[in-house]
């Protein structure tokens, strides 16, 4: 039993030795490993790749794997499986094609949903040589989110720690998975339980924290106000619940050390609601990643999010959040099929115009989960394309270097024409021109500088290497962004405040109730977060 370990292992093609955010299921996946089994051995490949001989037989290697990162993930649970180990795999991919684990990452077994009670039951079967083939997790409440041990991560390795604060979404966007897979319905955790985590890694040097949900902002003005009209008293109670449970975490957040800089996600009708993003701004949550999609009506509607403003109106929302202090990241898809040439510019322009903080310009990827997916999948059955001898609607499947950068054909432009206006729109967005006179709304030049040295990373990272197909280009920008990686840390370190403490709660959280209890040697049940999102 000594002689066995557990590994925890995030697979990623590109490593640059250091990261932007650290990936937050790894830490807290952690945390739910049962103690028999020891403290897990934890190996994030966007930073370095797994050695192969750590890994002894009898070991129990964990795999999550997401789309994008499946075909490294299986070729990594071979890897383990032939060197003996027992092989484990959970994710939002997983979920969604157990078998495939089987068949292609030669699994013992799959964790499908939140792996929270399911992986430690999984870890104990490993250990007795029992391990079922398919464990349910199904969806936890939010009380049940356990705090990551942190205590295990390399700080000096990652430019931003991650915590969860609430899970699911109640949008139905036609390309987003997130709302099948993790659920219409909020599930919010404790604020207690979140704070409590936030002051661990402050007092470890961590400042700059990514509130890693689904949907920041669950309950909107218009959801409150269909409620009232359809006079459904309960279901006003629960919304009002959820959204004073919001405010109560902003509340604390703001009483935190004032270096804190917070970055969430959340849909573009926050704009909508002064109240929210002004308690935002307080708790120092400086910016949002904001869905904004297209910037025409028709472009909108084929992706089933007609609730959002498109022309000089979204303009304005767009600026609505920069003038209550929330910068915005502000996320674009291209390949729609309203899209055309001039769609490109437009999109940049509208960009530069409503002062978008960071963005970025993604092709138009039918993700499985999603309901684009199950179009498309219907219509490739008809007449499939293949690539090599694999299905176009497998394309993870298919090696990263052959794998073409769109899957589904557009009714007036090309694969190509699409990606190489994509690079250029990148390129204008992020080049340092523009990125200098958007660094003016840091505080000072060593802010500014930071600033620079992250969207140069931005754009590296996630357009250099993720949408060129000029190998001599990716291999340049891997290189480049490495480097830029190892400065850009050295600007978000921070002192260390190990004399921080957490607030008293009247209430303990759940996380200091667990801790009781191993204290106290009573029995523990370990449930688990997160699995990483598309």
């Amino acid at each position: 039993m000594d002689s066995l370990s557990v590994h925890l292992i995030n697979p990623s093609d590109n490593s640059f030795g250091t990261a932007v955010i650290t990936p937050r299921w790894l830490f807290v996946l952690a945390a739910a490993t049962p103690q028999i089994a020891g403290d897990p051995i934890l190996v994030d490949e966007s930073l370095e790749q797994v050695v192969p001989e750590s890994i002894q037989a009898g070991d129990i290697v964990g795999i999550s794997v997401h789309t994008g990162n499946a075909l490294r993930g299986y070729e990594v649970g071979r890897m383990a499986r032939g060197r003996g180990a027992w092989v484990v795999y959970g994710g939002i991919h997983a979920t969604l094609f157990p078998e495939e684990a089987f068949e292609r990452g030669e699994a013992h077994a799959v964790v499908k949903g939140d792996g929270d009670i399911a992986w430690g039951k999984a870890v104990v079967d490993c250990l007795a040589g029992t391990p079922e083939r398919i464990y349910e997790g199904g969806r936890i409440d939010g009380d049940q989110f356990l705090a990551a041990r942190w205590d295990l991560m390399p700080p000096e390795k990652y430019m931003w720690a991650s915590v969860q604060t609430i899970r699911g979404c109640p949008k139905h966007c036609s390309f987003c998975s997130v709302w099948r897979t993790d659920g219409q319905q909020p599930r919010q955790r404790r604020f207690q339980s979140v704070i409590d985590e936030i002051v661990d890694l402050r007092r470890l040097g961590f400042r700059f924290i990514a509130l890693a949900d689904d949907n920041f902002y669950p309950v909107t003005l218009t959801d409150l106000r269909l409620a009232r009209e359809q006079n459904n008293t309960a279901k006003v109670d629960e919304l009002m619940a959820i959204r004073t449970e919001r405010f109560q975490l902003m509340e604390e957040l703001a009483k935190l050390p004032k270096d804190m800089v917070f970055f969430t996600q959340i849909t573009m009708e926050a704009g909508e609601d002064g109240e929210y993003l002004d308690a935002m701004r307080k708790a120092n949550i400086k910016g949002a990643l904001v869905g904004v999609e297209a910037v025409t009506p028709e472009g909108l509607k084929a992706v089933f999010k007609d609730f959002n403003y498109s022309g000089d109106a979204l303009a304005k929302q767009l600026q609505t959040f920069k003038k209550h202090g929330v910068h915005v990241l502000g996320s674009f898809i291209f390949g729609l099929p309203t899209d055309k040439p001039a769609t490109f510019d437009a999109t940049v322009e509208m960009a530069l115009k409503a002062g978008v903080t960071f963005a970025q310009f993604v092709m138009m990827t039918p993700f499985p989960g999603t309901i684009d997916f199950g179009r498309w999948e219907k219509e490739q059955a008809k007449d499939p394309t293949m690539v090599g001898d694999v299905p176009i609607t497998r394309y993870w499947l298919i090696p990263t270097a052959v794998r073409p950068k769109m899957f589904t054909p557009h009714p007036s432009m090309s694969s190509d024409e699409i990606r190489e206006r994509t690079q250029k729109v990148w390129d204008r967005f992020y080049n340092w021109s523009a990125i200098w006179q958007r660094s003016a709304c840091t505080p000072n030049l060593k802010s500014r500088v930071a600033f620079m040295f992250l969207s140069k990373l931005y754009r590296q990272m996630y357009a250099g290497t993720g949408i060129s197909t000029d190998s001599a280009r990716r291999k340049k920008s891997k290189s480049w962004a490495r480097w830029t990686a190892r400065q850009c840390k050295k600007l978000f370190q921070a002192k260390p405040m190990p004399e921080l403490q957490s607030p008293v709660w009247a209430l303990p959280s759940t996380v200091k109730l667990l801790r009781t209890a191993l204290v106290a040697g009573m029995p523990q049940e370990t449930p688990f977060v997160v699995l990483p999102r598309e």
